[in-house]
């Protein structure tokens, strides 16, 4: 599994996604706080690396209400792997998505810094960055955990498996591209995103 940990990168971008809420006060969360968010964003899953997907299609009637809006479906899949140097537990995300008016599949992936920060003091996230300056993501989860809300100001993207130069796009946000809340679902929904044989096993694995 690829652990491109460019921590300060990946926090730099997550401050720079955050800046679109000028009421957010972000630091970094204690060691308690991140153990206890690994906990409810893997739901307990036991292991070498743990694994958390979410899933949303936009049905008709939402796409309606937000006319702007241009992605048409998203998935999420959060990972956690204990380094075999430091002993701590880092995460990394891949994002998956297709746009309402444009074919394709399109990608995107990165490393979250393996603490997590807080909002405001009431809500903790994790702060995802692409490499070489790729922008980046926050992601939070819902009181009850069943949702992963995902806040981005601009995120390096391509088609589905080929992060080559020249494919490379971004998904900028806008006035309704800006927050995702995309509902927790069977790891095997996100299989699409998995790298290699050994990891779809896994994810399929029940």
């Amino acid at each position: 599994m690829k652990l491109a940990l460019i921590l300060p990168l990946a926090f730099a971008a997550f401050i720079g996604a955050a800046r679109a809420e000028e009421a957010d006060d972000i630091h970094e969360a204690t060691a308690t706080e991140a153990e206890a968010f690994n906990a409810r964003m893997y739901a307990g899953t036991s292991g070498k690396t743990a694994y958390a997907c979410f899933v949303r299609r936009y049905d008709a009637e939402h796409l309606a209400q937000h006319p702007k809006q241009k992605v048409a479906s998203m998935k999420l899949l959060v990972s956690a792997e204990t380094d075999a140097e430091d002993k701590q537990l880092h995460n990394s995300f891949r994002l998956g998505f297709r746009y309402r008016h444009r074919s394709g599949d399109f990608d995107s992936s990165g490393s979250c810094h393996h603490a997590v920060f807080t909002k405001e003091g009431n809500e903790v996230r994790l702060g995802c960055g692409v490499d070489c300056e790729g922008g980046g993501l926050g992601i939070a989860l819902s009181k009850d955990d069943k949702s992963a809300v995902v806040r981005l100001e601009s995120i390096r993207v391509w088609l589905h498996n080929k992060p080559t130069e020249g494919d490379d796009q971004s998904l900028v946000a806008g006035s309704d591209d800006g927050i995702f809340r995309l509902d927790r679902a069977d790891n095997s929904e996100c299989a699409a995103l998995a790298y290699d044989r050994k990891e779809l096993a896994a994810l399929r694995h029940k």
